[in-house]
């Protein structure tokens, strides 16, 4: 009877809307989608050592700065998989992810937000 559930397969295969093994639905891919448009610096992953890590040296950075060291950390996965990020840790600068898999320095944060905020003079 395999002739009659042709096509059953794709159809049930439309309806996931993720590729992974987890609840991730329509609605929290949307609103994460929306999310990643915010103005901010965002530290991505589950909360393990080498997240916690980059945000410290992420805060210390914008700190030297003389910037707002208000960081969001997000660690929900389907909030991490809509912005393409597989490692983590990762840094996201107003909606653009700029580093990824490695914890950075203050240096190379401060690098990076001169370079990504046009921040030349500071």
């Amino acid at each position: 009877m395999a002739l009659f559930s042709f096509g059953r397969k794709k159809e049930e295969e439309k309806k996931t809307s993720c590729c992974c093994a987890c609840n991730c639905t329509t609605e929290n891919m949307q609103a994460a989608e929306e999310e990643k448009s915010l103005k901010g610096v965002k530290i991505l992953g589950g909360g393990c050592a080498k997240c916690n890590q980059l945000e410290v040296e992420t805060i210390e950075a914008l700190k030297e700065l003389g910037m707002d060291t208000t960081i969001e950390h997000v660690k929900e996965y389907e909030k991490i998989a809509a912005y393409g990020v597989m490692t983590t840790p990762a840094l996201v600068v107003d909606g653009k992810v700029v580093s990824y898999g490695k914890v950075l320095k203050k240096h190379e944060v401060v690098k990076i937000l001169k370079d990504v905020r046009g921040l030349w003079r500071v």
